[in-house]
């Protein structure tokens, strides 16, 4: 028999490239998981980790072994939420991790809408950039993302994940008032080629929908200057730092003094969000309104509009 521990724990490695950064999504201690890792080789015959620099990397063995353990993994949370169902579990907490926008446009109003409909549910809300809160979900961490469409992400076929689709919505270009380009009703990404540049950094799934932006465009931009608050950045366009292309809700309610936000010509960069839990846990009692209520509060916002 195959320990399912030992299936989570060799997923975890597969995940996080590293003993160590396993270990301490896990919540055991590196030897901990070496020796799982040993147990579960032991019982299924086969090596499946190799070493590859400073992490490890799957065998062959290792990655049959790993989508086997995406399918069973995710038809015990099937059985789990089965399980809740028949016991009728209407009450309880449910841990979402979100990107801040994200988080004002459809958290907190799926968690006033729940507290109508469906009181008993508790909702937990951890602030996690839309790449970081999928491995939340995956390590267990939390129960649900609202997470933005990004180069590296699971793709929609993820056996590991069940994706629901929130919104979609396009990044405007942020001007500093008196721009020569502040007057016009859009503005083209490539008219701003010449100009510094005041973005996210790097890892943050919104700085590549930036890049890939300019890069359409024809361009690398020259970024000056760097923040993931977006309130920031339109500070700093305000004083004149450069220019910016921002998520259209993330501007929402700020006040703006000194910049001129414009619509971007052509086909503008768009962050899609989506909400993801552990494949086989959306039926659960607990879950299955959470989702319900966020997509509800996506489609009243319609932060794309």
């Amino acid at each position: 028999m195959i320990d399912t521990r030992r299936l989570r724990t060799l997923r975890a490695v597969a995940d996080h490239r590293t003993v160590t950064a396993a270990a301490a999504a896990l919540y055991l201690t590196p030897s901990a998981v070496s020796q799982q890792l040993a147990a579960l080789e032991h019982e299924v015959g086969h090596q499946l980790l190799v070493r590859d620099g400073r992490g490890v990397r799957l065998t062959a063995a290792g990655e049959i072994l790993v989508a086997h353990s995406n399918t069973v993994l995710a038809q015990l949370e099937r059985a789990e939420a089965e399980l809740a169902a028949y016991s009728a579990g209407d009450a309880g907490e449910v841990t979402v991790a979100s990107f801040a926008t994200g988080i004002a446009a459809v958290v907190a109003p799926a968690m006033t809408a729940l507290g109508e409909t469906d009181p008993g549910i508790r909702i937990r809300v951890r602030d996690a950039e839309g790449d970081a809160s999928l491995m939340m979900v995956l390590d267990g961490h939390a129960d649900l993302a609202v997470a933005v469409e990004y180069r590296g992400a699971p793709r929609e076929d993820d056996q590991r994940l069940s994706r629901v689709p929130l919104y979609a919505e396009p990044f405007d270009a942020v001007l500093p008032r008196g721009h020569r380009l502040a007057d016009g009703e859009r503005v083209s990404v490539a008219d701003l080629a010449d100009e510094p540049w005041i973005g996210p950094y790097p890892g943050n799934p919104c700085h590549e929908v930036v890049m890939l932006a300019c890069e359409f465009a024809g361009f690398q931009p020259r970024v000056t200057h760097s923040s993931d608050d977006f309130r920031a950045v339109a500070a700093l366009a305000g004083a004149g730092a450069g220019v910016a292309l921002v998520p259209r809700s993330a501007l929402r309610g700020v006040d703006l003094p000194g910049v001129v936000v414009l619509p971007v010509a052509g086909n503008p960069a768009t962050r899609r969000v989506f909400a993801a839990v552990r494949r086989g846990a959306e039926q659960h009692p607990l879950i299955r309104p959470v989702l319900h209520a966020l997509r509800s509060a996506a489609e009243r916002a319609r932060p794309g509009g």
